[in-house]
This record gives C-alpha cells, sequence and structure tokens, in this order.
C-alpha cells in the first residue's frame, strides 16, 4: 500500500512538473502578443480603447500557458510602475491594472471594447 502511494505521489509530481521546458517559450510568445496588442493600440488611436487593449494583450499572452501569464504579468505590473512614477493618476492605473488582471484570468476582453472600435482588433 505504502508502495502504491509513494508511486502515485510520484507520478503526480513529475507530470506536473514535466512540462518545464515550455515556459520560456510561452513567455516569448505571451510577450509578442502583448507587443501586438501595443502596436494595434497605437495603430487603432481609437478614444478610451486602451482599457480593452490591456485586457486583449493580457489575455492572449495568458492563453499560451504558465509561461505567457508570467510574462504579461511583468509586461503589465512594469508598465504601470514606469507610468506611476511619471505623475500619470492613480485611478487611470487602478482601471489599467484591472483591465490587465481580467485578462489574465481568461476573462473576455470585450467587457472593455469600447462602441464603435473596427472589427479588425
Amino acid at each position: 500500500m505504502k508502495l502504491l502511494l509513494a508511486g502515485l505521489v510520484l507520478t503526480l509530481v513529475v507530470g506536473a512538473q514535466a512540462q518545464w521546458y515550455r515556459f520560456p517559450g510561452e513567455a516569448a510568445r505571451g510577450a509578442k502578443d502583448m507587443w501586438r496588442a501595443y502596436g494595434d493600440m497605437k495603430d487603432a488611436n481609437w478614444k478610451n480603447s486602451d482599457k480593452y487593449f490591456h485586457a486583449r494583450g493580457n489575455y492572449d499572452a495568458a492563453r499560451r500557458g504558465p509561461g505567457g501569464r508570467w510574462a504579461a504579468a511583468v509586461i503589465s505590473n512594469g508598465r504601470e510602475m514606469v507610468q506611476g512614477s511619471s505623475g500619470r493618476g492613480h485611478e487611470d492605473s487602478a482601471a489599467d491594472q484591472e483591465a490587465n488582471r481580467w485578462g489574465r484570468n481568461g476573462g473576455d476582453p470585450n467587457r472593455f471594447r469600447p462602441q464603435g472600435l473596427p472589427k479588425n482588433y
């Protein structure tokens, strides 16, 4: 019985750790998703659309896996830290972080989509 239990625990631990090699690739693709969302935001130049693009970038990155989710968190938090020290309003930064978390946790980015934003975004 103890041997069976030890074997089961070992199988679960090894199975959970077996995907570690995917993390760097997921992180790189997640960072690319974040960059694409930023580029789309600049390209769209649409009023009140930044929360949508925050949520979309985090959502796309997090769907890559744990590495993408990590990359989204690091990029989002770093960006807000830099912008927070530049004198931007605390309320705007908090709203950006809400959109970041929403997307990173699998929430539909369209919750933040402004009316009239072209469909290609």
